[in-house]
């Protein structure tokens, strides 16, 4: 009996190891990875983040991507509203260039409160990161997409990169372009800033 009762506490077991593993492992659907934000807070948004990676679903636009050393942007929210100013900036060998726009966002979706000509709009998705941002720009009425992620680190774990790609998986865009984390971030952009330095850069 006791053999036998050793053989059926190890059967069982395994089976239990293997439903709970199971579960774990199950891959998240398309629906629930690229879901959107259901409210993006104000507060959230304060501060800088760093660009982690990022991709374009035009091919020739990811290379020019990369030249990237580094990128980023800086949010100043406005009092509590769903409005804030949003800064981007992107080095270059030495040379810092700087895109200051306004946004309002309501809800996932953002715009831009200045003339764009490219005609963007945005979305903010889900990610399962904590100090992570994940912003999916619609171009020219769906012409082109970028997809972002930004984090208040320079550099992520595994798991959380691997979300990140079975995100763009799911929005059909191509492998992320991996940000190098020991590369400088520009400084933040002041008035004493000199002018070439502050050559506007595309909102995305």
């Amino acid at each position: 009996m006791t053999a036998l009762y050793r053989k059926m506490f190890v059967l069982c077991a395994t089976v239990l190891l293997y439903l709970t593993s199971g579960s774990h492992s199950a891959p998240l659907s398309c629906e629930e990875l690229v879901r959107p934000l259901d409210q993006l807070e104000p507060h959230h948004l304060e501060g800088r983040w760093a660009l982690v990676a990022g991709s374009i679903s035009n091919l020739t636009l990811v290379e020019i991507f990369k030249r990237r050393d580094s990128s980023g942007v800086d949010f100043t929210t406005h009092n509590g509203t769903f409005t804030a100013s949003y800064t981007r900036n992107k080095r270059e060998g030495d040379k810092c260039h700087y895109g200051p726009s306004n946004i309002s966002f309501e809800g996932s979706t953002f715009t831009f409160d200045d003339e764009s000509p490219a005609n963007l709009t945005g979305t903010f998705l889900h990610t399962s990161c904590p100090d992570c941002l994940l912003m999916h720009f619609d171009v020219q009425s769906k012409k082109r997409f970028h997809t972002y992620l930004f984090s208040k680190r320079r550099e992520l774990e595994q798991k959380e990169m691997e979300e990140f790609k079975a995100q763009l998986e799911c929005l059909k865009m191509p492998p992320p372009v991996v940000m190098d984390p020991t590369k400088e971030l520009c400084p933040e952009q002041t008035s004493s800033e000199p002018a070439a330095a502050q050559t506007d850069v595309d909102k995305t």
